[in-house]
């Protein structure tokens, strides 16, 4: 098993981050860091530039990840996805039988979340684990 994370950098998935460091700790189990590398919507000529900014923006979100979660002794698998966030985790947790999906959220209201297709909205509707929302630090 393993503890499956969302993570962009977002202050949600920051406070997310060290949650799903602290409970893999606590459970002994590798923690699997997720970027979603897809462009939204982005077809033509552009596609490319715009996947490979993105695969780059993942590569160093990531590694700034592993480096807390080296900090803290937890062992970490790394997944840069080409897919939308929603299927990159949701792939991610099957591939890794994950316990739970961690996410951070954004601080969106439910109908904003619902009408704009938020991942966490969208993970608790598609996912057949658990998913962990876990809001960014209002302080």
């Amino acid at each position: 098993m393993s503890i499956v994370l969302g993570y962009d950098e977002s202050p949600g998935a920051r406070r997310a981050l060290g949650l799903a460091i602290d409970l893999a700790g606590r459970l002994d189990e590798p923690l699997v860091l997720v970027f979603g590398a897809a462009p939204p919507g982005v077809v033509g000529e552009e596609a490319g530039s715009h996947t490979q900014a993105l695969v780059e923006l993942g590569q160093t979100v990531l590694a700034h990840a592993v480096a807390d979660a080296e900090a803290a002794g937890v062992r970490t698998v790394l997944e840069l996805v080409d897919e939308k966030p929603v299927t990159a985790l949701l792939q991610a947790a099957e591939k890794h039988d994950a316990r739970v999906i961690v996410v951070g959220t954004y601080g969106e209201t439910p109908l904003r979340g619902a009408i704009l297709g938020s991942v966490p909205h969208k993970l608790l509707h598609l996912s057949d684990r658990p998913v962990l929302c876990v809001p960014a630090d209002r302080g």
